[in-house]
Order: C-alpha cells, then structure tokens, then sequence
C-alpha cells in the first residue's frame, strides 16, 4: 500500500470516528451506572427504568411523533401532486412556481421560524401545536416536491403511454404505473420529511405555545438547566435501535420483493 493510499485510508477511519464515535459513547454511557457522564462505573440498566417513568419525556416524545406523522403525510400529498402537476401538467409559469417550491430549502431556518412567528402574530393564532404543525408542513413540503419530482421526470414515460394505449384511463394509469414507479421517491421523500420535522428546534421553538413541548425542547430545555441526564442517553439509544432495525426490516423487504 502506498504512502497515498494510507493516508486516504487514515483520513477515512478519522472522518467515520468523527461521525459515528459520538454515537457509540451515547450508547455506552446510557448504561453507566453513575449519573456522572465523565466516568463509566459500572453496567446497570436503571437509566432505561428511570426513562419508563419520566412521564415528561415520553409526553414530548408522543407530541414530537404526532407532529412528525402528521407532518409527512401532508407533504408527502401535497408534495407529490405539485410535483405531477409540474411534471406532467403543461401549465404557464413553471419556472416561476418552481423557484417558489425551492426557496424554503434554501433561506436559513432560522429566517423562516422569525417569519412563522410573526405571520402567527400578526393573523391572532394562539401558538401551539397547530401553529408548530402548519410551520413543520410548510417547510416539509419543498424536499418531498424535489425528490418526488426528480423521480417522477426520471422513468420512461412510454409505460405510461403503453398503459394508455391499452385502454386504461388516466386515473388508472396513474395509480397503476406512475405511482409505483415513483414509491421509492416517495418513500425517501417521506423519511427525509419525517426525520427534519421530528428532531426540528428552531421553527418549533419559534411557533409553539405553552404547554405544547416536543422532544427537541425538552432535551435544550434540561441541558440548559444545568445538563443532559443520562435517561435521555437511554432515550437516544432506543431511537437510534428502532431507526436501524426500521431500515433493516425496509432494506430486507425490498430484497426479497426484488
């Protein structure tokens, strides 16, 4: 192996130490037995006991999944029909209409939260769950048009004609052809919209009201007062297991049927 060829091999084992490493010392630290995060004393499993009784977490955990649900269902319909219409449809001003689907992708968040607040202010809403939910969409809605519709002008459109030809109408062409062919767009489309609204801080921190938390705030909120308990590490390694175990199951599917 050549000089080259060990210091991209170095450099490669840095890049994955940095980005997984963290993850492994959560992992780890959420069985310590001491509630001091520095030292690791010893196993224990009581962490996982005292994150079964924090009632306080799993209500943010509920209003984050609900949120979340709620939130990817919306865009993925929203999304994938302006993504059809643009793709499909011969309308006037396509161009203008796609710029305005991109913007929310490219404008810092933190511009788009101030500018929910103060459209919330400015109609009277009362901040709070729906006002946390039409933030979550309205963002959401961007990435599911862009994969959906990169999808979408990507697969060969003489199936959709064949299908056509064949006698079948529109709406059977396309619930028959077009939308499966586009589902693995629109499943991705529907994971990245899931993943961005469920750990979202700052629009949520922008349009939520009181008494309405979700598991981003609750964990700033406990790391502001003094540090991360190590129950939210044992929160953090029951996520991260179900999302493996979630693509593995999707992943051998997708195998099988293939």
């Amino acid at each position: 192996m050549s000089i080259r060829d060990k210091l991209m091999a170095f450099y490669s084992a840095l890049v994955y130490a940095f980005l997984y490493l963290p993850i492994v010392v959560v992992i780890i630290f959420s069985f310590n037995e001491s509630k001091t995060l520095g030292r690791f004393t010893g196993f224990s499993l009581k962490w996982y006991g005292v994150l079964i009784e924090d009632k306080a977490i799993w209500v943010a955990f509920y209003n984050s999944l609900n949120v979340a649900v709620l939130t990817t269902a919306v865009s993925i319909f929203l999304g994938t029909l302006a993504a059809y219409g643009m793709v499909r449809l011969d309308i006037g001003g396509k161009g203008t209409i796609d710029s305005l689907l991109y913007i929310p992708i490219i404008i810092p968040e933190i511009a788009e939260a101030l500018s929910l607040l103060l459209f919330y202010k400015f109609t009277g809403y009362n901040l709070g769950w729906l006002t946390v939910l039409l933030g979550h969409i309205a963002f959401d809605i961007s990435f599911v048009y862009v994969v959906v519709r990169a999808r979408l002008a990507g697969f060969d459109r003489s199936l959709e004609e064949a299908s056509l030809t064949l006698g079948a109408n529109e709406v059977q062409t396309f619930l028959k052809v077009t939308l499966p062919l586009s589902m693995p767009g629109i499943i991705a489309a529907g994971l990245i919209a899931f993943t961005l609204s469920f750990d979202d801080f700052i629009k949520t921190a922008f349009t939520t009201g009181p008494g309405f938390q979700t598991l981003p705030l609750i964990i700033w909120s406990q790391s502001a007062r003094g540090g991360v308990g190590p129950e939210l590490n044992a929160l953090t390694t029951v996520i991260m297991a179900t999302s493996m175990a979630l693509a593995y199951a999707y992943a051998k599917l997708t195998i099988e049927r293939h």
